[in-house]
């Protein structure tokens, strides 16, 4: 009750004059970051002068965690004061009983998004969100270390391994001693959750659940993933690096004592700020690969979508709604005026978008090859999934645990959450 009523203070309405009377009147969550605030006020007002209608705009807090717990508990009390929401990458299954369909409104737009995107989107056959932005996990790396030393980006892990190793020894010894090899999220929390798909799909070893709801992550390739990503900790990651989310990698890469970094695209623009001590020095490139016949680069699938509550009063027009905002259109003023990535592929070879973006080509590969976390087959339990696969990839990683071991125990403990309630 305390956050429903924290979050009910801040309410914006925009709209045409007439809107009022004429139109009729949304509610749509927003971002709480204030860039995203100013946009989305920038967006009703122009929704609302094209079609006549209001929008009001539900301020929420700024944990994705109080974010869901609060949509969820408005859902289940079949509140229609809520009928446009942001939703995480990894929420349509959890929410699938409490989203509208959308599929009656968009005449096959959907077509023009990431497939994986859709894919993520849609749960027994009905698509309960549009894809709004994308994000995917990307490889960071020094652009001048590794000109210095004469190496090339890597494309596996191995090789990403031995040029980080090399690089990092040649600098400590140059009086960097701050210097690592690599950096990366392996705190235990989702951010793991995706850098541990991301190794083990790279590897053949799978993801975790498939598609059938089967448990597929004990097999010997996702557990050679694990060991590996185990042997950087004290050699090229630093011991800190288990408690490291995205900024606390980001600070390290960015401050200069980072030759490779595992993120999301947001670092880009602040890494080439004005106060960056790498600004010019960045270069990105896809995820490495695995070293078995199956390998192939892999991406942890991140982003936003657009969903209608099955408990608006007006359906055909919170569809409307989402239509617009996800359209190619405002997809691209995004892209140019906040750095947002677009979920259309086309957009990847958009002169405009491209001469805000640079990296935007690069990103584009990535994207191509995201895979998104078994959220959309596990439902509910998806939280309670992740929580036991990142803990799992944890012990790994801080020598408790060996990779095989561990892959054993958590297909048991995935078995026993699913023996629960239906998910």
């Amino acid at each position: 009750m305390k956050l429903q009523k924290m979050v009910w203070m801040g309410v914006w309405a925009f709209g045409a004059a007439s809107a009022q009377a004429a139109g009729v009147t949304l509610t749509m969550s927003c971002n709480s970051s204030e860039q995203e605030i100013q946009y989305c006020k920038k967006m009703a007002a122009e929704w609302g002068a094209k079609t006549g209608n209001t929008l009001e705009l539900l301020s929420i807090p700024q944990s994705s965690s109080d974010i869901l717990g609060l949509f969820r508990q408005m859902l289940a009390g079949k509140s229609d004061k809520l009928d446009v929401l942001q939703i995480d990458v990894v929420w349509p299954g959890i929410l699938k009983d409490q989203l509208l369909d959308l599929k009656p409104y968009t005449n096959g737009v959907e077509k023009n998004h990431f497939p994986a995107m859709v894919a993520n989107n849609t749960v027994n056959g009905k698509l309960l969100a549009m894809p709004w932005l994308t994000d995917a996990g990307v490889m960071f790396y020094r652009k001048d270390l590794l000109a210095k030393y004469g190496e090339k980006p890597p494309s596996t892990w191995a090789e990403l391994t031995a040029t980080a190793k090399k690089v990092m020894d040649a600098e400590r010894k140059a009086g960097n001693a701050a210097m690592q090899g690599f950096v990366f999220q392996a705190k235990a929390y989702e951010g793991l959750s995706c850098t541990g798909l991301e190794w083990v799909a790279s590897f053949g070893g799978g993801s975790i659940i498939d598609r059938a709801g089967k448990t597929t992550i004990n097999n010997p390739q996702a557990a050679k993933a694990l060991d590996m990503a185990a042997g950087w900790i004290g050699t090229i990651a630093p011991q800190g690096v288990l408690n490291y989310a995205e900024e606390e990698a980001r600070g390290v890469f960015q401050s200069g004592n980072a030759v490779f970094m595992r993120n999301w695209p947001y670092a880009w623009a602040l890494g080439n700020g004005a106060d960056s001590g790498v600004k010019g020095k960045i270069g990105v490139i896809t995820m490495p690969k695995g070293d078995g016949p199956d390998s192939t680069g892999a991406a942890a699938l991140g982003g936003w979508q657009m969903a209608v509550s099955k408990y608006s009063k007006h359906p055909k027009e919170a569809a409307d709604l989402v239509l617009y905002l996800t359209s190619e259109a405002v997809q691209k003023e995004r892209a140019i005026t906040l750095a947002s990535n677009p979920t259309i592929p086309k957009l990847y070879q958009d002169k405009d978008i491209l001469a805000a973006n640079p990296f935007y080509g690069d990103l584009f590969e990535t994207l191509k090859v995201a895979i998104p976390r078994p959220a959309t087959v596990t439902g509910v339990k998806y939280n309670e999934v992740s929580a036991a696969f990142w803990n799992a990839t944890h012990e790994v990683l801080s020598g408790k645990s060996t990779g095989t071991a561990s892959v054993k125990k958590l297909e048991g403990k995935i078995d026993a959450i699913r023996r629960g309630p239906s998910w």
